[in-house]
């Protein structure tokens, strides 16, 4: 069965979409919180604009969505099947917007590690963000 929205109600659950503190950007955050890690979010002066940014190792997290960046392989990343030319090149533009603000931080000497929606429920995320981030003062 296949829920059919009026526009008037598509646009208002798009209106409602956040594009800082989601809930899997919120995930990340108090894990690495809690794991003694400190950082800067959505720094205006870096390209991209990334999640978080931890300034003395030039390391930058950013928690993508999986549906609104396209992530490769993943059931959620899936293309509305109305509109289609708007959702596609809107979704490119994305990913290509996404892959030029890693190169130029890369090129600023950034280390950078995306972590994917569907990744916040993996019970190995914790291990990945600290061998991405290196030891805490209190680790």
């Amino acid at each position: 069965m296949t829920d059919h929205l009026s526009a008037e109600r598509r646009s208002a659950n798009m209106a409602r979409i956040r594009s800082t503190d989601t809930k899997p950007e919120l995930v990340v955050r108090r894990l690495l919180h809690g794991l003694g890690y400190r950082y800067r979010c959505h720094r205006r002066d870096l390209p991209g604009k990334p999640d978080l940014v931890f300034t003395s190792r030039r390391k930058i997290v950013f928690v993508h969505g999986c549906f609104w960046h396209q992530h490769p392989g993943c059931p959620r990343a899936t293309r509305p099947k109305s509109s289609k030319s708007y959702w596609h090149q809107k979704l490119t533009r994305n990913v290509e917007r996404d892959e030029v603000s890693r190169s130029q931080l890369e090129d600023e000497g950034w280390d950078v590690l995306t972590v994917w929606e569907c990744e916040t429920k993996r019970p190995d995320l914790k291990k990945r963000l600290q061998q991405f981030l290196g030891p805490t003062r209190y680790s």
